[in-house]
């Protein structure tokens, strides 16, 4: 009896070690799901572009417990170090913000066939690569309208950063949202730069929204990183309205920020690396816009003020009918 005893504690000893090598072995595989970014120029806090990633990245770590590593670039050349230095650490997928990423994540991708990655705001067609794009011109067209509506003067401005297709592509829709409401509408332009340093001058931003206001324009849109920072803050300083971009940037000047164009950079990373951990991860190409939710406006207790519900209803009939297809908005040609 005793005998059957000793043995039956052996088996139960066994087995609550097999279980802690089992637990062991599922935290080592939990511990081995390595997700990382690389931000693009500006900065991880630039309250816009990048802060979105790194919002979604935060948020797949609170939710999941799974670490992640990020890495700044500061300079063209960092971009493929970077993308390459964390794929040689182990990263298991990897986000690259930008589409000024493609061309060294297509050398990165194949020397590193059997890491994941997620390239944001371009398109680039390789087996172990998922590509997300946004229409930006649905989401533009939306803010233009509110813009159009908040006008006193019929005039309103637009501030782009680097002045590249992507780009243009949210002046396109920003265009078409304000002559939806006021065809006889004024919209000013300018680019703040050529160059990737175009993303990150605040003080160029505040002198661009500066002279548009002295001719007229009394709302302005900046799509531009960083740089739109010292736009909405002229705004605000000169007693106009601002508008900001991919991320919510409401808060930054309460009721002097008409709204904000959401981008929803932080679900594709958060998707991005939700799908690589469960296994679910795909390539290939997705383009993201009103109808996924990826594009919208941002309507807060910060911007509540000077978004009338009027405003707010005409937006959301011109959103469903985008949605439903019966209302068109073009994207950018070159």
């Amino acid at each position: 009896m005793r005998g059957r005893k000793m043995l039956g504690g052996r088996h139960k000893m066994l087995g609550i070690a097999a279980a802690l090598l089992a637990l062991a072995a599922g935290a080592a595989a939990a511990q081995e799901f390595a997700p990382a970014v690389v931000y693009d120029m500006g900065g991880k806090f630039d309250k816009s572009f990048n802060e979105a990633a790194y919002v979604g990245a935060e948020r797949f770590k609170k939710d999941t417990g799974v670490a992640y590593r990020d890495v700044e670039v500061n300079a063209e050349g960092q971009r493929e170090q970077a993308l390459r230095a964390v794929a040689r650490r182990g990263a298991t997928v990897v986000v690259a913000m930008g589409f000024a990423q493609a061309v060294p994540l297509e050398k990165v991708a194949k020397e590193f066939p059997n890491t994941k990655f997620c390239l944001i705001d371009e398109k680039l067609d390789r087996p172990n690569v998922r590509s997300m794009t946004f229409k930006e011109e649905e989401g533009s067209f939306l803010v233009g309208m509110l813009a159009a509506m908040a006008s006193k003067t019929g005039k309103v401005g637009f501030v782009g950063g680097m002045d590249i297709p992507l780009i243009r592509n949210f002046l396109t829709g920003y265009e078409q949202g304000v002559r939806h409401v006021n065809g006889q509408a004024e919209v000013l332009v300018n680019m703040t730069g050529t160059t990737p340093a175009a993303w990150n001058d605040p003080a160029r931003g505040a002198e661009l929204a500066k002279s548009q206001f002295d001719r007229g324009a009394d709302v302005v849109y900046a799509a531009a990183g960083a740089t739109g920072l010292g736009v909405l803050q002229a705004a605000a300083d000169a007693g106009r309205l601002g508008i900001g971009v991919d991320s919510n940037q409401n808060h930054l000047h309460p009721g002097k920020v008409l709204t904000s164009m959401l981008k929803r950079v932080d679900v594709a990373v958060y998707d991005c690396f939700r799908s690589a951990r469960e296994g679910t991860w795909t390539a290939g190409h997705r383009v993201l816009g009103l109808k996924e939710d990826a594009v919208s406006y941002a309507l807060d207790q910060h911007n509540r003020a000077v978004v009338s519900a009027d405003m707010e209803r005409r937006v959301e009939e011109a959103r469903a009918a985008i949605v439903a297809g019966t209302l068109p908005v073009k994207p950018y040609t070159p």
